[in-house]
């Protein structure tokens, strides 16, 4: 299998160029990965030059569409079970986010739904998208959940480098991802984040 190492520029440049082909009425573009490689960082840094080719942008992030906690910590704050499959809110990702990027949809999305920390609603206003624009979601174990999307992204980490990586107080997270090797778009190794590696080619 091809891989080819690039700088956090060029990757940059590379995926900015591979949404900008996209031709949907609104293009929704998921970033994956475990919390160390900062999902939310790479999605950050695609926002001005899409908007600098006349793409208007909405960020938004998986961690602000949690379940309650009553519902999310079911099972315990510690079970990488409920990690995996139980903490997000993927209705509400559907109904309020991605459902109305259909080709045919409204276009009107809600940037955020639910406030962990506070745990409650977060009482965000909705925001509207306009035709030829494009989201980008960030987030963790997104890959698995039959989101729909015009251009899936996933940050790759080996199972030692993960290890190594994540935060002691996480530590209890990391059975979550045993077996979690999702299909996408665009897969880049990131063992390494100030040397990425694309596997693949973005031809």
């Amino acid at each position: 299998m091809k891989v080819r190492p690039l700088t956090p520029d060029a990757l940059v440049a590379e995926l900015v160029a591979r949404i900008d082909e996209q031709r949907a009425p609104w293009t929704r573009v998921l970033l994956d990965g475990a919390p160390p490689t900062r999902p939310e960082g790479l999605a950050d840094a695609l926002v001005a030059p899409l908007r600098a080719r006349g793409r208007p942008v909405l960020r938004v992030s998986a961690a602000d569409f949690l379940r309650p906690a009553s519902v999310r910590l079911e099972f315990g704050r510690t079970d990488p079970g409920s990690f995996r499959d139980g903490w997000l809110d993927t209705g509400g990702l559907l109904r309020e986010v991605l459902d109305p990027l259909e080709p045919g949809g409204s276009g009107r999305v809600l940037p955020s739904l639910w406030d962990a920390a506070a745990d409650r609603a977060s009482r965000a206003d909705y925001a509207t998208l306009p035709e030829g624009g494009v989201l980008l979601l960030d987030g963790t174990l997104l890959l698995d959940k039959w989101l729909p999307a015009e251009l899936t992204v996933h940050l790759w980490l080996s199972g030692a480098a993960l290890a190594r990586q994540t935060a002691p107080e996480e530590a209890w997270t990391l059975p979550a991802y045993d077996g979690y090797d999702p299909a996408a778009d665009v897969i880049v190794r990131y063992d390494h984040p100030t040397r990425p590696a694309l596997v693949g080619s973005l031809d």
